[in-house]
């Protein structure tokens, strides 16, 4: 009886789960149908005198606003939530200065888990918009560090007289997955050139903790980037890096806010009542603030530009896969191909710029792509615009462009190539009592089998091939950057740099942003200021969109980075077990101020 319980209430739960995703996903639809369905007069955002931009920066922030509903759901509340894209932010921010009706922009900060270029970018572009006389101003019952980096360019900074700055440093944690995979008795086969010390992706594997090289490497790229955030801090706000390196070791802001008040490091100490009494004086003493969302705002104003000429700006941002996919999730190579050789073929795009976030991934994909950008560097200028990251395939991808940017704490290099194939017998014979048996043609028929460990040969040959794929690495990034092959193997290795020290070692030509490569393409195209710009690949059809969201596996990876939060990217590391085979060409950890 017992067991038919068991059974009744399994099936009654995966009912309910059923219907409550079938709900949600046609509340969804709705939602979208109906904004479709909307007059565009009723669509459009209006913007009231005296009015404030507002942000809310608690989610990870994409380079470009994406149209997949499901990341825009709270799925804790099932509620929308705002998940603007750099892009469009960077775009409101400029508009705003000169919008009569805004008088000034007004943040809401705890946490922004985002990569510290993304940051940079944004806080460079507040930094702008403080030049029109506006004021900044922005409100945190706690900040993290990320939060605060961001928060400090403002004019006024309030704290919650209970709350916290949480200012610690900088540290990555890595886990190894050595002692789990000998529980299961599975063996990653691995397989690294000779000169790739620095190409720890493959350490957790067979390592307990971080080799000598690895952390060398680690907490060089860590000093940089915590130095460029101090520095930013202590600019602002008029405080010495060794005095921020003193209350970070001491985690002095912790527990006392009238501390954080005292170093000069927040304005004000106050409740959110008093922080909207502030506004309201701010904006002209009316009974309520009227506040506008990043969202929102972009739809009040319409950028018109009549020019022929066009600058397109083709995002590659996330692993590199082979083959096709979604294309908001990862970068597949016939995807991204495609739209290069668009970009190529069209007469009115006269400059390409290529922004790349992207951590690398397939050494094969790389390549493809990286032989319709070289094709588009022929025919007109190829400038890269280097994101959070531009590593290991990522800079494969980058290498031959005309001419690089990145941002000072841009993850870039990596120029090493590994493999990894798992030995699953030990998991199938002994732990499960599986055992296989086959029949062959040919010597190496059954190569590539996870029943079997490889032979000798089998190895060889991929050792080869990893050595093959290194050397024509280091090539194409020594033909590209004018340097000699020598001199890649000693800078590359698989070492990760970021993009403040890269630019010495000659990977990256000039720090700056999108916005710095985009102005850089059109002077190369001798466009002065007659042109616009085009972003790629083109935004999908309405139907085409919904069809692509009801993907279940979008919604659940949706929903799993907001339950997990920032310990997202330790289930993503256990995924990468699975995914990460074969020959690849990928950083070997990603980094995130906390």
């Amino acid at each position: 009886m017992k067991f038919y319980k068991v059974v009744l209430a399994a099936f009654i739960g995966t009912l309910i789960a059923l219907l409550i995703n079938f709900f949600v996903k046609i509340g969804v639809v709705s939602a979208m149908i109906a904004a479709m369905s909307k007059p565009q007069s009723e669509a459009a955002t209006v913007v009231k005198p005296n009015s404030v931009l507002y942000m809310k920066l608690n989610y990870e922030i994409p380079d470009r606003t994406t149209d997949n509903p499901f990341s825009a759901i709270d799925f804790n509340t099932m509620e929308t939530i705002e998940a603007t894209g750099l892009n469009e932010i960077l775009r409101n921010i400029e508009y705003a200065k000169t919008d009569p009706n805004i008088k000034g922009i007004y943040m809401e900060l705890s946490s922004i888990p985002t990569s510290t270029a993304t940051l940079q970018e944004l806080r460079s572009k507040l930094m702008e918009f403080k030049e029109s006389g506006k004021f900044i101003a922005c409100y945190g019952e706690t900040y993290s560090q990320s939060a605060y980096y961001v928060a400090s360019v403002a004019d006024k900074i309030w704290l919650n007289p209970e709350g916290m700055i949480d200012l610690h440093g900088m540290a990555s944690q890595i886990m190894f997955y050595k002692r789990l995979l000998d529980k299961l008795d599975v063996e990653m086969q691995i397989v690294r050139g000779p000169n790739n010390r620095f190409k720890s992706a493959v350490e957790p594997y067979f390592l307990e903790k971080m080799s000598e090289a690895n952390r060398e490497q680690m907490e060089k790229l860590l000093g940089t980037v915590w130095g460029e955030i101090l520095q930013g801090i202590s600019g602002t706000r008029d405080i010495s890096v060794e005095q921020l390196n003193q209350i970070a070791d001491n985690l002095e802001l912790m527990t006392d806010a009238q501390k954080a008040l005292e170093y000069g490091l927040v304005d004000q100490l106050y409740f959110k009542d008093q922080v909207l009494d502030e506004l309201k004086n701010l904006t002209g003493g009316k009974r309520k603030v009227n506040a506008v969302g990043n969202a929102n705002y972009a739809k009040s104003y319409k950028i018109k530009n009549p020019s022929k000429n066009e600058v397109a700006v083709i995002y590659a941002s996330g692993q590199i896969f082979d083959g096709k996919g979604n294309e908001e999730q990862a970068i597949y190579s016939e995807n991204l191909s495609k739209t290069i050789r668009k970009a190529r073929e069209d007469k009115n795009v006269k400059a390409v710029v290529l922004r790349v976030n992207s951590p690398g991934g397939s050494a094969l994909a790389s390549a493809i792509i990286g032989r319709e950008l070289d094709l588009t560097k022929e025919e007109k200028p190829l400038i890269v615009s280097m994101g959070n990251y531009a590593a290991s395939g990522g800079y494969w991808i980058s290498a031959k462009g005309d001419y690089i940017f990145a941002d000072p704490t841009t993850l870039t290099g990596s120029i090493g190539v590994f493999g990894t194939f798992p030995n699953m017998k030990g998991l199938f014979n002994d732990k499960l009592g599986l055992t296989f048996d086959v029949a062959k043609t040919n010597e190496n028929a059954d190569f590539g089998s996870i029943a079997e460990p490889l032979t000798p040969f089998q190895y060889a040959k991929l050792q080869e091939n990893v050595v093959k794929t290194y050397d024509e690495f280091t090539l194409r990034v020594a033909e590209g950057r004018g340097l000699r092959q020598t001199y890649v193997d000693s800078i590359g290795q698989g070492r990760v740099w970021a993009g403040a020290d890269a630019i010495e070692l000659g990977l990256v030509d000039q720090l700056g942003n999108l916005e710095d490569a985009i102005a850089f393409a059109a002077q190369k195209a001798n466009l002065g200021t007659d042109y616009k710009v085009v972003e790629l690949p083109k935004v999908k059809d309405f139907f085409t969109r919904i069809m692509e969201s009801m993907n279940k596996s979008d919604e659940i990876e949706a929903a799993m980075k907001q339950k997990l939060g920032v310990y997202y990217h330790y289930y993503e590391g256990l995924e990468n077990l699975q995914k990460n085979t074969g020959i690849q060409a990928r950083m070997p950890f990603d980094l995130v101020i906390q």
